[in-house]
């Protein structure tokens, strides 16, 4: 099963070294690496389909990933749910969507406990 998969997308392939072709030319696509042409009659009427990921993106666009920095921890009192210190410090990070609240991240200064809330 999984042949005849790949075999009916072969036509988006170059049929000399694999390399993905582009439809630059009315008449036929090309390989950019080798030059093999593959005339457009042979790719009309097929669906194609294809994902990308935020990684495809970033590297595309040229830019570099969104790194959460932590700039500073609050110390508040609370309890440590591990060693029952009675002091926490604490941080939030908006993980989910902007229309969810954020998350807090708690750690126990003395035990280094760490624990969050949503």
């Amino acid at each position: 099963m999984a042949t005849s998969f790949w075999k009916a997308r072969d036509f988006l392939f170059c049929g000399v070294c694999g390399t993905l072709l582009d439809l630059d030319n009315i008449r036929y696509a090309s390989c950019p690496l080798c030059g093999f042409k593959r005339m457009a009659k042979d790719i009309e009427d097929k669906e194609t389909r294809y994902s990308i990921t935020a990684e495809d993106m970033r590297r595309q666009l040229k830019t570099q990933p969104f790194v959460d920095v932590v700039v500073q921890k609050t110390v508040i009192d609370g309890t440590c749910p591990k060693c029952k210190h009675n002091k926490l410090e604490y941080d939030q990070r908006q993980l989910r969507s902007a229309d969810e609240g954020a998350t807090t991240f708690y750690e126990c200064p003395k035990c280094n406990y760490r624990f969050n809330e949503n």
